[in-house]
């Protein structure tokens, strides 16, 4: 069976993908454009790269295939179709398909214009079962028992992958707060233009056993609060605070790791003048979608003029780019920053651009707020008593986390007040338009936070 015969059942498909960037509008056409046959034997494993073309966009997916004669009820869930006696599924939930990328790894083979690499040193777990990882939004990730997970890019963009060019270099330079990098996966494709274009494909990792991500242990911290309602943030047992310290630690560290293995510059008034610029001009177009905002703009804006009128000199480096509680894991032995791929609808060039540390700070100060509010808004909407509790454990806990990234790296985000505060009133905009365009009743914690906001500047 040709892989161009079961492209025909990807157009109805891919819409049904939670990775698939194009869920609301109608596919126009899918074209092959590399298609590679890992596995001769059975099930037949296929490496697909296609062109999506909805209307002036066109983006390229990653979609490996098994092809089987037979019926297979545990993947009935991820079937395709049919198509000349063969039955299609996603080869990414089969896991006699996916022994074969370990094998790959361990044999640092070329296939066809597939190019495995590894870690000097790199132990690859080959014969260890994958299991697909429930919950991600933009990828595939599997897990090769406890010993490696795999991280699939899904939708691609020309050019490493920042997640995997900065766990390259962070592994390489024996950075503790990450998970180390085992190896990944290049290819190739020819564009729409004939052009030869190159891309990350996917990153074998060491798995990181007993881990648990920062959202939910922030979210039992809330719950133990809010089931004691007369008693503060640091009276109750499930107190969070040490945890965000460490974790503050934690984001200065790898922070000084990537500006000493990286570049770096600094940002004068001239380059930061054009920076509050484009902080109004988004402000301006966020109220225009949710009019709510209205009411806080003039004091949101006051934040951005104060950071256009800045004389002092702002160093940029590389930084995480999308860092919240949701892209921390806590283990035995710390937390581990996780996902450097940055904000995934932003351009490549945007998400690997030099910016301050103080844009990691500011995502993470925000995410204890919703981590707060969250709560409080699905299980005590109008208790006044809770929502005092709410704020009182949002501000402890980013007093924490900027108490560690001031031990770490020998001054404190907060002494940057005008810095920070911009960057907060930037992601409280991103986040009630997000909130508006795709859960509107999560609205209210953004505007909560501007709220708050408006109200220091």
């Amino acid at each position: 069976m040709s892989p161009e015969a079961a492209v025909a059942l990807l157009p109805g498909w891919l819409p049904h993908q939670r990775w698939f960037a194009g869920k609301n509008r109608p596919v126009d056409s899918v074209r092959v454009v590399a298609a590679r046959r890992l596995e001769a034997g059975y099930p037949q494993l296929w490496h697909l790269l296609v062109e999506v073309a909805q209307g002036h966009d066109a983006d390229v997916y990653q979609v490996p295939l098994s092809h089987r004669a037979d019926w297979h009820d545990r993947l009935e869930h991820v079937l395709l179709g049919e198509w000349d006696g063969y039955y299609v599924y996603d080869a990414l939930h089969d896991k006699e398909a996916t022994a074969a990328l370990l094998r790959h790894f361990d044999t640092h083979e070329r296939v066809d214009g597939l190019v495995f690499h590894t870690e000097p040193g790199a132990v690859v777990p080959v014969g260890e079962q994958s299991l697909v990882l429930t919950g991600e939004q933009t990828n595939t990730s599997l897990a090769y028992g406890d010993a490696a997970l795999l991280k699939v890019f899904r939708r691609l963009a020309p050019g490493t992958n920042p997640d995997v060019e900065i766990h390259d270099v962070l592994t390489r330079a024996g950075c503790e707060y990450v998970a180390p990098l085992l190896g990944w996966i290049d290819g190739g494709w020819v564009d729409g233009a004939g052009e030869q274009q190159t891309a990350s494909l996917a990153m074998l990792q060491k798995f990181l056993i007993t881990a648990t991500d920062g959202w939910a242990l922030a979210k039992a911290s809330i719950r133990d609060l809010y089931a004691e309602a007369d008693l503060h943030a640091d009276e109750v047992g499930g107190d969070f605070a040490a945890e965000s310290q460490r974790l503050g630690y934690a984001t200065a560290e790898v922070h000084a790791y990537l500006a000493d293995l990286l570049p770096t510059r600094t940002l004068g008034p001239s380059d930061l003048t054009p920076l509050a610029a484009q902080m109004h001009d988004r402000l301006a177009a966020a109220v225009q979608t949710v009019p709510e905002l209205n009411r806080f703009a003039p004091s949101l804006h006051r934040a951005y003029e104060r950071l256009g009128e800045l004389t002092e000199p702002v160093m940029v480096q590389r930084i995480h780019g999308d860092l919240h509680l949701g892209q921390v894991l806590r283990t035995v032995v710390g937390w581990k920053l996780v996902d450097f791929e940055g904000e995934p609808e932003k351009p490549l060039t945007e998400r690997v651009a030099l910016d301050s540390a103080l844009r990691d700070v500011a995502g993470m100060l925000r995410s204890f707020d919703y981590a707060a509010q969250d709560l409080l808004a699905a299980d005590h909407p109008g208790n006044g008593q809770i929502a005092y509790r709410a704020g009182e454990w949002a501000a402890r806990n980013r007093s924490a986390f900027c108490d560690g990234y001031a031990k770490a790296a020998d001054r404190d985000p907060r002494d940057d007040e005008v810095l920070l505060r911009a960057y907060e009133t930037d992601k409280v905009v991103y986040e009630a338009v997000y909130e508006a365009r795709n859960r509107p009743g999560w609205l209210t914690i953004p505007l909560a936070g501007a709220e708050r906001l408006a109200t220091l500047s």
